[in-house]
């Protein structure tokens, strides 16, 4: 198959598709390229079998250091598979690297309707680890979703995906962009950039086990923290994938007299800590996953999933240094530096404070194994791109976590879409014309 186009994006994560949409509804010429399946209206979809299909290696990858990365590969990318939380940028963005999404967030936010959730929609024992944490002195908020309340008769408890559309999905604006032309191709994977004289010319590939080229004045990368940086390896970007970020995430859970958080929305309160660096928030594991998660730990912890209905969670996310990185085969390493582990230690010890104060047993109280949340900051703004997010190749792109110059320690989401916005107008006032 061969296709010419003015821009091809890669990836339908919130950075592609915030890029396609905005592009297509300006009248240019996009095609979308997704590696994975549209499944979202698949009878699996939002299932644990579904989870299993649709995330990278059926939901069993991990890093050399034994992280556990959940990896969405279809239209919508993570935004698929999350909590639906979001977060503006941190302040540090503007003022260390001169970068401001704040007028393309507020736009995104007052577009979607991204706001905490009602009171009442908060979760009775999630509101009660927050009331504890306050009354310790820790300042827990409620935390902005990506959520309708009207459509959360569901609970949007589901980690899985959203089958009733409480949470919204970055496949919402892939459909946008759709309709305002653009053309989406799925089961596509880029393998190679089409360079001359330092110039993108497009894209090739594999197109259900045929090969595509796609000819294009502009290539915007939205493959993710891991897709991204290998395509860029493979095209001879030595520095893409050294080093990275991870979030690196634990949960601490502890089991009490009352009904614990399992049936409540995810992540509806949080706290942050920015001078040590990390946030807590309000999270457990989904039912079937606890047994397998808390396996990892040791042969005894399964045993605990009996009492998964009065288990009360605190998540731990930190603000880990960069390290490690990912090879073109796509083995990824992240090592925890001290100060990553003195800051996970900080958080845990907050943690337990926290799930006392609101009635957990301390003999019950334990620290899940880590996982990697938000594989990030492989292909670095301001070191390995510009500050309009553009590679040393001209009209060659890059527009998704992989470009965090630093580990943003909160949901990344709204961030991303921001980022998307603002490259979405550079490029129509300053590249396309």
């Amino acid at each position: 198959m061969k296709k010419q186009t003015e821009v091809v994006v890669v990836g339908s994560g919130p950075g592609g598709a915030s890029v396609a949409r905005q592009l297509a509804r300006a009248g240019k010429k996009v095609i979308l390229l997704e590696r994975g399946r549209d499944h979202r209206r698949a009878p699996y979809y939002g299932t644990p079998l579904g989870a299993l299909i649709y995330s990278d290696r059926f939901s069993f990858l991990f890093t050399k250091e034994g992280l556990n990365i959940i990896r969405p590969l279809m239209v919508g990318g993570a935004t698929s598979m999350y909590c639906g939380s979001a977060a503006r940028p941190p302040a540090w963005l503007k003022e260390k690297y001169h970068i401001d999404l704040g007028q393309y967030v507020e736009e995104t936010i007052a577009e979607i309707g991204i706001a905490p959730l009602p009171p009442e929609q908060r979760g009775v024992a999630s509101t009660r680890i927050a009331e504890a944490a306050l009354d310790l002195g820790y300042n827990w908020e409620p935390l902005l979703k990506f959520m309708r309340p009207k459509r959360l008769d569901c609970g949007a408890k589901c980690m899985y995906g959203c089958r009733c559309g409480a949470k919204w999905n970055a496949g919402e604006w892939v459909d946008d962009a759709v309709a305002a032309g653009c053309e989406l191709i799925t089961q596509a994977r880029v393998d190679e950039l089409i360079i001359e004289r330092d110039q993108i010319g497009g894209v090739r590939g594999t197109l259900r086990g045929q090969a595509f080229e796609i000819e294009s004045k502009i290539v915007v990368l939205a493959a993710g923290g891991i897709g991204t940086p290998m395509i860029l390896q493979h095209a001879g970007f030595f520095e893409a994938g050294h080093g990275m970020t991870m979030d690196t995430t634990a949960m601490v859970y502890g089991a009490g007299k009352d009904k614990g958080i399992g049936d409540e929305p995810p992540m509806t309160w949080a706290y942050a800590d920015d001078e040590i660096g990390y946030m807590l928030s309000t999270l457990i594991d989904p039912r079937l996953l606890y047994p397998i998660i808390t396996a990892l730990k040791g042969p005894q912890y399964p045993f605990t999933w009996h009492r998964w209905g009065r288990t009360l969670g605190v998540m731990i996310k930190i603000k880990d240094d960069i390290s490690g990185g990912i090879t073109f085969e796509g083995e990824i390493s992240k090592p925890m530096s001290a100060r990553d582990q003195f800051r996970l230690n900080h958080a845990a010890i907050v943690a337990r404070k926290i799930l006392i104060r609101a009635g957990a047993d301390p003999e019950t109280i334990f620290l899940t194994p880590l996982r990697g949340t938000h594989p990030s900051g492989t292909v670095r703004v301001c070191e390995m791109l510009d500050a309009n997010l553009q590679t040393h190749t001209k009209n060659l792109f890059v527009c998704d976590a992989s470009v965090f110059p630093e580990a943003l320690d909160r949901p990344t989401v709204l961030t991303i879409l921001g980022f998307g916005k603002r490259l979405a107008e550079h490029l129509l006032k300053n590249v396309l014309g």
